[in-house]
């Protein structure tokens, strides 16, 4: 529960009028400067703020009233609400931007599309809250105003934090090795493969071919082949001289 009453000023502006407690009870019960609550009983401050009762919209009991006026030195304190009024949860959506600084927004999207392309629309559209359509024309080069724009970072222009631009940037880039490998394929081979020992060679009918042959295999003695060939003919002349006789 909060412990600051609904509109602070123009409860002070009733308590003011229509009781007797001290500035400092009042500064103290509506978080104001006791300063700030003598301007209000002098009327130069909170000028035309109509009061708010406190105990009609049942933030203060007349009993905690009446025991602060008795004691000045009495701190008043809020009246436990009747109805629990439940939280607004704000929904997650685009960042906000101020309408001051979104002309700075295109530049923005510039740098980061040059600086780190690897974030994507989406993350993108978190950052500093634009559209697709923005960021696929500067993309393109088909925005209205290309010519114009310059890269500019966009946590220098306020429209987003350091924080979130690491967070978005480290999460692109947990997300960017897994991309790499599906578009590029495996190239690496595994280290079994590659530190093993070569296997030794084995014997191949054609593996002698790269072998130098020596010099007297490739010398031929041109003297014994007519020697042989003399010996293979004499018995072929002797029967012939035999058949003559």
């Amino acid at each position: 529960m909060s412990q600051t009453p609904l509109m602070p000023k123009a409860t002070a502006v009733w308590l003011v009028e229509n009781t007797s407690l001290t500035f400092e009870q009042i500064a103290e019960f509506c978080k104001l400067h006791p300063l700030e609550v003598r301007g209000i009983a002098d009327g130069e401050v909170a000028a035309g703020i109509k009061g708010l009762d406190p105990i009609t919209s049942g933030q203060l009991t007349r009993e905690e009233l009446e025991r602060a006026a008795k004691n000045p030195a009495h701190q008043l304190k809020l009246a436990e609400r009747k109805v629990k009024v439940p939280e607004i949860k704000r929904t997650k959506g685009p960042r906000y931007t101020p309408v001051s600084k979104r002309q700075d927004r295109p530049n923005a999207i510039l740098w980061l599309l040059r600086n780190h392309p690897e974030l994507k629309d989406a993350q993108i559209i978190r950052l500093i809250g634009t559209t697709k359509t923005t960021i696929a024309q500067i993309r393109d080069r088909t925005h209205w105003n290309t010519q114009q724009l310059q890269p500019i970072d966009p946590v220098s222009l306020g429209l987003t934090s350091q924080i979130d631009l690491d967070f978005e940037v480290a999460r692109a880039a947990k997300e960017r090795p897994a991309m790499v490998l599906q578009n590029t394929g495996s190239t690496l081979l595994p280290a079994e493969e590659t530190t093993a020992p070569e296997p030794a060679p084995s014997s191949q009918p054609f593996a002698d071919m790269s072998r130098p042959k020596r010099q007297d295999e490739e010398k031929i003695d041109v003297d014994s082949v007519f020697a042989k060939l003399k010996q293979l003919k004499r018995p072929a002349d002797d029967e012939d001289d035999d058949g003559g006789y």
